[in-house]
Formats: C-alpha cells, structure tokens, sequence
C-alpha cells in the first residue's frame, strides 16, 4: 500500500518484503521477495543478488519496517535510514517479540537516522525517551486492504452483527466488552445480533450469550464482506498506539466503538463512541445505540467519510512522500520530484 501510494506521488520505490502477511501474493514488479526469516543456511543467493540489486538501485532514503532477518540490516547502510514505528512499547506480554530479535533490533533500530510514527500518542512516549524530537515524524495509518477490493457499501437496515477482530488476546479487554454485550442481549435494546470474535488467540472469560468465536487465520479477502455488513466494529483494547482494525473498519463504512486507550481517540471520527477503558456502562449504551438501524445509517457515513479525508492511501502518500523528502533533504540529497526509496 505504501509502496504504490509513493510512487502515485512520483516518487521510485524499490520493495524488499517476505511472503509472511496474510494477504502476500504474487511479486511485483518493484518488488523483491526473500526468505524473511533469519535461517543461517538458506536464502544467502537471493540476498546477496537482492543487495547487489538495492545497490544499483541508489537509494535516496531505506524505509525498514518488522525486520525478522539480521542479514536485512545490511540495506540499512545503503542511505539514511527511518524506520517506522507503530508501537513505543509492546500492548502486552504476548505482543513482546522473542528474544532473538530484540538482541539483533532494538539498539539497531533505535539508531535509525528518523523515526516514523503513526500517531501523537506513540511520538509523545518517544519525545520523552532519548530520541531527538525533530527527528519524528508523524504519519497517518492507512488501510491494509486494497481499495479495489473493498466490498459494496452495505445499507444500515441490512447490516447485523458487532465485530471483535483480530488477535485475541489480553488487551483485546475481553472481559469487558463481554459484560457490555451481556447486558445488551438481557436489554431491551437488542435486536437478535451476535457478537462475533474474528482471529486466533486466548480469550480467558467465557463467551456470553449470542457469542461466537470464528477461530483461526484469516485474510481480508475472506472477512471483509462479513466485516461491510456490520452494525459495529468493537475496538474498546486496554492499550493501543493506533489500530489498524479500527483503521480498516473506517474505509469500510463500519461505525468504531473504542476506549480512551492509546491514540484510538485520536483515530475516531466526531460523533462516534469513545469510552473509558474499564467504562461497562458507557460501551454498553454504545451498543444500544447502534442496534438501531437509523443510528447506524448516520455512524456509517461519518466512519467512511472520516477515512477518505483523513486515512486514504492517496492521503497517506502524499504526507509520506513529504515526509521521506524531508529526510532526504537533511542529509544533502536533492529533494526532488523523483525520489528513490
């Protein structure tokens, strides 16, 4: 997404990824596709061909971003680097990343000559760590799923249901976004919706009423449509830097149900449900609320204008490309019209 949002801005990018998100598909044709993984006794051809590649290629700016391999660091050297940066600190103890890897990137990535980050909240925590100010950059975060794929805009009266997507885990804050849906069901607000959790995890309370768990790994492709329909998004974590959940629900025209958590609020348009992080009253009235289709109807229009103002690929482009300009500029490179990242 980025990629393509850059070069619609004139800039030329060269891609080095892995196939390890969900929705990899076949290589581009700026893309070079490795291993991604740091096993000593593979990929070593591709890399080496790869880095001659990158080489050529004469970058202006090296964007690093979830570095698995250590042999990556070597596209670091070709050029200022900024990496970019979604959380200051793990949600919890299952989002800490293995030991290897912060041997081999913390203190490495802490180098990075810039700092790319996606909301106020996350370059505030930074700005009060070692790290210079000016060398931070804010970003917005937009969607992971292709414009083109987005499904039809579903009418209000022919959406049901309330979402809980992606992994599940603590600071998801199962328990209580599950006492809030439990007093929906028993309200007399409640109109024969489910709460559907979406995504693989560990969820310690037990379901409530009207609860089902879709386990498993899911692709966009497969759970956008089901998302389209929805009455609501529930995005009510107990920690949060941004949340591309929240992000994709908007470009879906889904109203979003977050908590004071984090920069959610800051993500959230005018006139949608922000709530206390521990707030089981304040969701709950959310809730009632959305299960009225006429509330919906206005929640949806304000969720999917708020994201083609704000968080569309083509708005996220040009902030980027404005952005990389500038680290390029800083360290004497000509700031111009066809950049190469």
């Amino acid at each position: 997404m980025h990629a393509e949002a850059l070069q619609s801005h004139g800039c030329e990018v060269m891609l080095i990824t892995a196939a390890l998100h969900p929705e990899s598909d076949s290589p581009r044709d700026y893309e070079v596709e490795l291993l991604g993984r740091p096993i000593p006794h593979r990929d070593w051809l591709p890399f080496i061909a790869a880095l001659r590649q990158a080489k050529r290629f004469n970058p202006d700016v090296v964007v690093t971003e979830f570095l698995r391999d250590p042999r990556w660091r070597l596209f670091g050297r070709l050029a200022p680097r900024a990496r970019m940066l979604h959380d200051a600190q793990p949600h919890d103890v299952t989002q800490r990343l293995p030991w290897w890897n912060r041997l081999f990137f913390e203190r490495w990535d802490a180098r990075a000559d810039a700092t790319i980050v996606f909301s106020d909240f996350v370059q505030r925590q930074l700005s009060r760590g070692s790290q210079a100010p000016e060398s931070i950059f804010l970003c917005p975060l937009t969607s992971d799923l292709d414009q083109a794929r987005v499904p039809e805009f579903v009418p209000a009266n022919e959406r049901r249901d309330f979402l809980l997507v992606g992994r599940q885990y603590p600071y998801k804050n199962h328990k209580v976004v599950f006492a809030a849906w439990e007093a929906h069901v028993s309200g007399s607000a409640w109109q024969g919706d489910q709460l559907v959790l979406l995504g693989d995890g560990d969820v310690v309370p037990p379901l409530p009423p009207e609860t089902r768990w879709e386990r498993g790994a899911y692709t966009y492709r497969q759970m956008a449509g089901q998302l389209a329909a929805a009455k609501g998004s529930i995005v009510h974590s107990r920690a949060a830097s941004q949340s591309g959940v929240q992000v994709l629900s908007l470009q879906l025209g889904v109203p979003t149900l977050v908590s004071d958590a984090g920069a959610l609020p800051q993500y959230q348009p005018d006139g949608l449900s922000v709530t206390g992080i521990d707030d089981v009253g304040g969701l709950l009235s959310a809730i009632d609320a959305l299960a009225d289709s006429r509330e919906v109807a206005i929640q949806s229009r304000l969720a999917l204008n708020h994201y083609n103002k704000y968080y569309s690929a083509s708005v996220v482009g040009a902030k980027l490309s404005d952005i990389l300009g500038q680290i390029a500029a800083t360290d004497s490179v000509d700031s111009c019209t066809s950049e190469r990242y």
